[in-house]
């Protein structure tokens, strides 16, 4: 992805190595794959290096603009490409062990989840960048304003707009950490046993499945709603494995802030499974099937957090 920055590239160096993991960070929410947000970042220190100091008065102003600027730009072209993807588009699950430190978890779990991801594909490119630096990194709108090159007041108008549009009744009560967690364990052992009974009360009657394989490997084409059908898919799935002979390695990790599972079989990453919780009910499942979305040894556990 061209030059790394070092130390001594370019005076301005430090000043983008600061904000880098803001960078990273706003990329990654904007764009929703990890490809893609490093190379925004990588293109704003290009920009970054061109850039005559005696025209910058706050660094971290003049790096947002430039990199918010580029997301939107790449989005408007991301839009015409995801409506040829085949089935259901899912973000790059950023995926880590169970180790990290939880009040990371939690500051996390707000704005990086899938499910959250997964709203803002219904905002604008200019609505989901208005949105994120006003409700997420706690930008003003008036410093907002000549970053999308919009008035103040429109800046308003936009992101009450957005809030509207990516906010959904019972997403307000997500289950706690413990219960996400107790409920995806129960998941996953439905998921081994084949023991669909026990979770389908768990699961919310207008539940609905998502699977991204991005025309690569056997996903469903169409969201799966229902918790009737859903469990029906679960079962179908498990059978099918039975019926080949394989049964897939079940492990619990940390997918964007969440605890997951991810699914292997022989070593290799097959699925990243992600559920979407309120109180003791299931209301989402993401499965992300795409492999060029499960190259697992690159994650961004330290970059995402601003």
């Amino acid at each position: 992805m061209g030059t790394q920055p070092s130390a001594a590239s370019h005076p301005l160096t430090d000043d983008f190595l600061e904000y880098r993991s803001l960078l990273f960070a706003i990329a990654y929410r904007m764009l929703g794959t990890v490809m893609d947000a490093e190379d925004m970042v990588q293109d704003t220190f290009l920009k970054w290096q061109t850039v005559s100091k005696s025209q910058v008065r706050s660094a971290k102003s003049y790096l947002t603009t430039i990199i918010t600027r580029l997301c939107i730009d790449r989005l408007r072209s991301a839009q015409v490409q995801r409506e040829q993807y085949i089935g259901p588009w899912l973000p790059e699950p950023i995926v880590s062990d169970l180790s990290a430190d939880p009040n990371h978890r939690v500051e996390l779990a707000d704005s990086l989840t899938m499910a959250f991801l997964v709203m803002l594909e219904r905002l604008s490119p200019i609505e989901r960048a208005v949105f994120l630096l006003r409700e997420i990194f706690d930008y003003d709108y008036d410093d907002i304003a000549p970053i999308v090159d919009k008035s103040t007041v429109n800046c308003r108008q936009i992101a009450r707009r957005a809030r509207q549009q990516v906010t959904k009744p019972r997403s307000r009560f997500p289950s706690s950490p413990e219960q996400h967690q107790q409920l995806t364990l129960k998941f996953m052992q439905a998921c081994q046993q084949g023991e669909m009974e026990d979770l389908l009360q768990y699961l919310a009657d207008d539940i609905t499945l998502w699977s991204d394989g991005g025309g690569q490997v056997t996903a469903a084409l169409k969201p799966i709603q229902g918790s009737a059908k859903v469990s029906g898919f679960l079962r179908a799935i498990y059978r099918y494995q039975s019926k080949l002979g394989f049964t897939p390695d079940l492990e619990l990790v940390q997918v964007n802030g969440q605890t997951g599972i991810q699914f292997s079989i022989s070593g290799q990453v097959e699925t990243i499974a992600v559920l979407e919780t309120t109180g003791q009910q299931i209301i989402s499942i993401f499965f992300i099937r795409n492999p060029q979305k499960l190259k697992i040894e690159q994650t961004h556990p330290s970059s995402i957090l601003d």
